[in-house]
Parts: C-alpha cells; structure tokens; sequence
C-alpha cells in the first residue's frame, strides 16, 4: 500500500476536525459549563480529597480508537478531574500567590486558540507582533516604567511564558556579553526566587559561580554584601556577571533596595534583572511605585507578571530589557527557511529571537482584552482593596496573643505564626487546610516556620479574608473576634 494513503478500513475522514455548526453547538456547551464551574466555586472545597496515583487508576489505560462524544468527555470531567483538582480560582485560596484569570482574559484565551496562529516571527503574523509591541508598551507606561524599556527604542518588551522563562534569556544574554570572561558569576539573594539558581545551571553556571548573598532582618539582600563579593570575585579572577533583585521575594514580600544594588552592578559591568514578578504589577496604583518600581533606570531587564494577579489567566509574564541586541545576539538562530525579508531589513522584531523556543502563542490578546475590558482604573482599585484587606487581617492577627506577625504586609502578603513555635504552627496550617473553606501556605521567614497569607484571587472578598481569620483562629483555638 503507498505511504500515506488510508487502509480500506480506515476511519479516517469520519470526524471533521472542525464543523463550524457542530463547534457553535459544543462551544455553548463549554461556556455553560465554565459559568457553572466559577459559580460553584463558593461552595467547594479548595483542596481535593484524593491519594497519590487515585485519578491515574481511574482513567483508562489506552486512548480511545473510536471517537467520544462531548457529553461523555464532560461527564469524565464532573465525575473525575474537577473533585482533583485544587480550585486557584476559589475565594478561599490565599496559598502561594494567585493565578487569576477573568472573563475578558478566558475568552481572549479562547480567541488565540480559535485563530491558530504561529506567531514566531513578525512575517508569520504580522498583527500579531505589532499588537503584543504595543500592549506591553500600554502596560509599561502603567506600571511607570522608564522611557529605557520603550518600544522602538534600544530595547523593548515581550511576554514570555512565565518568570523563569524570562529570567533564563536574560541569564543567557547576559553570560554571551562577557563570553570571554574566566568564570562569569551569578548573585541573587538568599531569599530570590528558586528560578535563579535553576535558570543559572541551565544556563551553564557551576555551582561554585551561583552566588546566594544574605539579607538583612526585613529579608532584603543585604548591598554591603553582594558589593563585598564581587571584590572577591574579581581579586579571584572571576567576572561579575548577573544580578537579580527581588521585588516582592515569595517567603515574605521583602522588596531589595535595587537602586543600590544597580549601582554596584554597573560598577562592575554587571546585567541588572528586577525580579518583579508577584509585586510588579502593583505599580499600576502610583502611591505603590516607590516600593516596586524605584531604581527600574538601572535595570538591563524588569520582569513581571499579569497572570499573578491582574485577572489574565496563565500564562502571561511581561519582560521589558533595555538592549534588544544583547537579547538578540545571544538568542537569534536564523537558518535559510526561518529568514524573511523583513526581519532581515530590520524594520521588525521576531520575537522567537527573544525567547528560548522557535515557537509563539498569541498571548497579547488576552492582555488586549483585560486591558480594554476591565480598564486600568478598575485594576488599580482591585490592587488598592487587595492591600487594604490584607493589612485588616494582619491587624486581626497582630491582636491575638496567641500569634504574631513574622513580617508586617508586604502589599498584599502577609506571614505570622503561633508563638508557640513551629511545630505549632505547622500543625495550625495543616489543620486550617483540611477544613476546606481556605487554603494557605508556608515559608520559612528568617529561622522561623511560617503561614502565608496572599490575597489576590478574582472571586475573593474582604469577607472572605474575614472569614479566612475566623477559621485560622477557630482551628487554634482563639476567639477569631
């Protein structure tokens, strides 16, 4: 039989990939289905109630060899995904930090997948490139980024997948300008995020060139420090190659002083990156630029990330660097087939030469749409109750004499703990976390285990903060009053 044609019992052609009829009547469906899930939310349990490798036993072994209908596929949903999963999107969620997403972003989401694009290089969609240049633009001028990180300019900005993606091309283009250099070296502070360290090994970093500086008691990288080690560096041989700074570390918030930090860096030619990926957007309200966006001026790259808490949906992070050609360099791989005459003329970025993959979402649309939809001054007042609400809840705490407040809030996070010390505490939380209506988190905050508390979820309220308390105090036994 000739390769490529189908046996004569071949089923192929008996399901249309796609029935635009057909599409209208399932996509109903699905959108019912989705209104219903949030609705529920409210009245379920935020985490499941399953055993490792339950869900797996559940599901069959093999894929189907005939088609199944939508009916069917919805059913195995209600009866066996949905009770394992953890809700993100429940009210009570206050662990980690939020993954929102809204109406506007879903169905921008929805509209990506509809139009199928391959957005890798300019020629390939044109619109788009242009609009993600221009979105991210619209974002930054929110945030109250420097004119440095402008499109059309030397630099620029693009969404990645996340903050790690992000993190690891700058890591790469940072290592590729001091290529020459004995045994380039990596700083973040002890408290940065765990994607500096595994960003620097895939990179190509030894162990030995990761460079984990201390903080001080507020958990801020401590300046004297990392300016002390890099003397140490550079007697020794080494070169300073990548700094990151921290807005909004995950265990407690802690903001590192980073226009000191930038001014050490530049002293040494070394790539400034603001990890700004929880705290950044908060800049959108100007009263918390101070604390989030001071010493931007000095970053070569300033990351953060929409889908955290600015009701766009997973995932959406937004870089912005300050020199497109030192990303280039390093990134760009353009055999024959990937090259066009307008990303050979310049005219146009292709930005699958600013990330790790070849290949590109339309991600801008669902920030397209959020920005549009919602409107910055709804989003900033989300951002202002979001602040607000947490440091009444702090307050609830700071009252109770039963704990204490291991670190004042950081905008919308807060940590405490039982001064009966960790064991306590750590049984506190796993108790709070059984009883279903919350979900929190823990940290380690200086020596001392800690809870969580990050307020940020679409659906969530003040009286689900409120509410929050009542059953952390129910669970140790205070009043919750």
């Amino acid at each position: 039989m000739p390769a490529g044609e189908p046996s004569e019992n071949s089923d192929a052609g008996s399901v249309r990939p796609f029935d635009a009829e057909e599409f209208r009547r399932q996509g109903r469906l699905v959108v019912d289905w989705i209104a219903d899930y949030w609705t529920s939310l409210p009245a379920r349990a935020v985490l499941p109630d399953v055993e490792p490798g339950e869900i797996a036993a559940r599901l069959p072994a093999a894929a189907p060899e005939t088609p199944q209908t939508l009916h069917d596929v919805i059913a195995d949903l209600d009866r066996l995904i949905v009770p394992a999963l953890t809700h993100w999107q429940h009210p009570g969620f206050f662990a980690y930090f939020p993954a929102n997403a809204s109406a506007p972003a879903i169905l921008g989401e929805a509209l990506s997948a509809g139009l199928g694009i391959q957005g890798m290089l300019w020629t390939t969609s044109p619109a788009a490139s242009e609009l993600e240049a221009v979105v991210v633009d619209w974002l930054r001028q929110l945030l109250g980024l420097p004119e440095r990180f402008a499109r059309g300019g030397a630099g620029g900005g693009m969404i990645q997948d996340s903050a790690s993606s992000g993190l690891l091309c700058c890591l790469v283009a940072a290592r590729e300008r001091v290529a020459d250099a004995r045994t380039p070296v990596v700083y973040g502070s002890a408290d940065a995020h765990s994607s500096v360290v595994k960003g620097a090994r895939i990179a190509g970093f030894p162990a030995a060139a990761i460079r984990r500086i201390a903080t001080d008691e507020a958990g801020r990288m401590r300046v004297d420090m990392l300016a002390a080690a890099m003397e140490e560096d550079v007697a020794a041989g080494r070169s300073p190659c990548f700094v990151v700074a921290t807005v909004g570390t995950t265990a407690r918030g802690a903001v590192d002083p980073v226009e000191a930090i930038g001014k050490v860096a530049r002293r040494h030619g070394a790539w400034l990156h603001v990890d700004a990926a929880w705290a950044g957007t908060a800049a959108i309200c100007p009263e918390f630029r101070g604390t989030v966006t001071d010493g931007a001026e000095l970053a070569d790259s300033w990351g953060t990330n929409p889908h955290k808490s600015m009701l766009v949906n997973f995932d959406c992070h937004c870089l912005w660097i300050a020199s497109r050609h030192a990303l280039e360099s390093a990134l760009t791989t353009k055999p024959e087939y990937l090259r066009t005459a307008a990303g050979d003329s310049g005219a146009v970025v292709d930005y699958s030469d600013w990330q790790v993959p070849l290949g590109r979402r339309f991600r801008a649309l669902k920030l397209w749409m959020v920005l549009r939809m919602i409107g910055a001054r709804a989003l900033r007042a989300r951002v202002r109750d979001h602040v607000a609400w947490t440091a009444e809840f702090a307050a609830l705490v700071a009252a109770d004499a039963a704990f204490e407040i291991l670190s004042p809030p950081s905008l919308s996070l807060v940590t405490f703990a039982l001064r009966a010390g960790d064991g306590a505490t750590a049984e506190l939380l796993s108790r709070v976390n059984r009883v279903g209506p919350v979900f929190l988190s823990h940290a380690r905050v200086g020596n001392r285990y800690a809870i969580r508390l990050a307020v940020g979820g679409t659906l969530t309220g003040r009286a689900d903060v409120l509410e929050a308390w009542k059953t952390i105090a129910g669970a140790a036994g205070s009043t919750g009053a």
